[in-house]
């Protein structure tokens, strides 16, 4: 015997495990299929490979509007130390695979753990599938790097706020994952904003539980910021406080626009926030129905999936709604868990009418952990029935099989495979204007 009996696997683990690497090897698939030329791309990729190509320190990161920059390094580091490691065009698509990928677990765990009653195997496979953690995770873009630090976030969060803790991680690591994940997504993006109010709650809460012993949990709230947060200060040293935030106090300022444009409640914030935890479908199809039609006439093999799953997507967000006014369920944090995203959506509301960008959805996608977790709560009612089990089982398989034709349709027109001997050119003569040029009045 080559392992001692508690050191083998099940027939059952060595399945779930096979799953699970089927499903990563889809997702990377996908990402390495998904937009690549377009500017945003681009500019995220040129952040990281400027830095391996110069050596030169990256004081700032991805771009909010002209002449406004995030200040911090790691989003360069995150494109460029894979490339330190594997020099191929490839290489910051795997580990954005990878960190996605393993926070994703973490939730489906988490999620899991808090809803027995609903089958791991619908939360895992709607986790990894869903179109928001599929199109928005894979892909060299800012907002795919956000998504691991909000769930480490908001996981940390959960169980540190009394009314939803079920005790399933130690108030230790929860305090320490906040702390690094606050200051993960503050160099990423600008919703960063939009996650001390719940620091603040939960050391309220923690205060009033703990009183002097807080300063236990503040220290490792510390020791976890200290570690992401390191990345700004040789922005800050360099460049004082002032020039160190890049510009950023100019995206804060009253804008009626967006508060009329919130009241649209097709499209506003709320719709966009379920429409997280749903299978929204146009948006990744094209920005405009000329682009959409296009994709069915080249896909017409997938024009069944597409109408059914695309009525799916306008039924979940309705139904969550209706279930928000529902005091009936299995679990009894279920008042709590609703409130919470009641707070979240408001917070919305409140952050946007000081905000210059329009609140598009990807604007907020850090929020997207709170969308799913509440959603799981609608569902889990009817997923403990056996029919709804089949339907959910059928939704992902009509899912996996859209993405997988979406996949095929972009990989030879927008992919980093129309031409990937330009990146990969830059890569082995390290000169990143190979690849392009950061914009015009870019810090780095």
């Amino acid at each position: 015997m080559l392992f001692p009996a508690s050191m083998r696997i099940s027939r059952r683990q060595t399945i779930f495990l096979a799953a699970l690497l089927l499903l990563f090897l889809f997702r990377l698939g996908f990402g390495l299929c998904s937009e690549f030329w377009y500017e945003d791309e681009q500019q995220i990729y040129l952040l990281g490979l400027k830095f391996y190509s110069t050596g030169a320190w990256p004081y700032y990161g991805p771009d909010v509007t002209y002449g406004i920059q995030i200040p911090g390094a790691l989003q360069s580091l995150l494109v460029a130390v894979p490339l330190f490691i594997l020099p191929i065009a490839e290489a910051p698509f795997i580990l954005l695979n990878i960190l996605s990928f393993s926070a994703l677990c973490l939730l489906a765990w988490y999620c899991s753990r808090r809803l027995p009653e609903t089958p791991a195997w619908i939360i895992w496979a709607w986790l990894l599938t869903a179109p928001w953690t599929v199109n928005y995770s894979t892909h060299i873009v800012n907002p795919s790097y956000v998504l691991a630090g909000s769930i480490l976030f908001f996981v940390g969060v959960l169980e540190t706020y009394p009314q939803t803790s079920r005790h399933l991680i130690s108030p230790q690591w929860c305090n320490f994952m906040m702390g690094l994940a606050l200051f993960w997504v503050m160099q990423l993006h600008m919703s960063w904003v939009l996650l001390p109010p719940y620091v603040l709650v939960s050391f309220y809460f923690q205060y009033k539980s703990q009183g002097k012993g807080i300063l236990a949990s503040l220290g490792w709230f510390v020791i976890g910021g200290a570690i992401t947060g390191s990345l700004l200060l040789p922005t800050f040293l360099k460049y004082g406080m002032v020039g160190g935030i890049g510009g950023a106090g100019g995206t804060i300022a009253f804008n009626f626009k967006n508060v009329r444009g919130m009241l649209n409640l097709p499209e506003g914030i709320l719709a966009r926030f379920l429409s997280f935890a749903s299978f929204e479908l146009a948006r990744f199809i094209g920005d405009r129905s000329v682009k959409r039609l296009a994709f069915l006439r080249q896909q017409p093999e997938l024009i069944p999936f597409v109408i059914f799953l695309w009525a799916v997507g306008i039924a979940q967000p309705i139904v969550m709604i209706i279930r928000w006014f529902s005091k009936n369920h299995p679990q009894k944090d279920w008042q709590a868990i609703k409130y919470l995203t009641l707070f979240t959506v408001l917070l919305l509301y409140v952050s946007f009418s000081f905000a210059i960008k329009p609140p598009s959805s990807h604007t907020f996608y850090v929020t997207l952990p709170i969308a799913f977790i509440y959603s799981f709560y609608c569902w889990s009612p009817y997923l403990s029935r056996r029919g709804w089990q089949i339907f959910a089982g059928i939704v992902i398989a009509c899912g996996i099989i859209f993405h997988t034709g979406l996949a095929i349709n972009n990989l030879s027109r927008i992919s980093l495979y129309v031409d990937r001997s330009i990146p990969q050119s830059a890569i082995e003569l390290k000169d990143y204007r190979g690849l392009g040029e950061r914009r015009p009045g870019a810090r780095y």
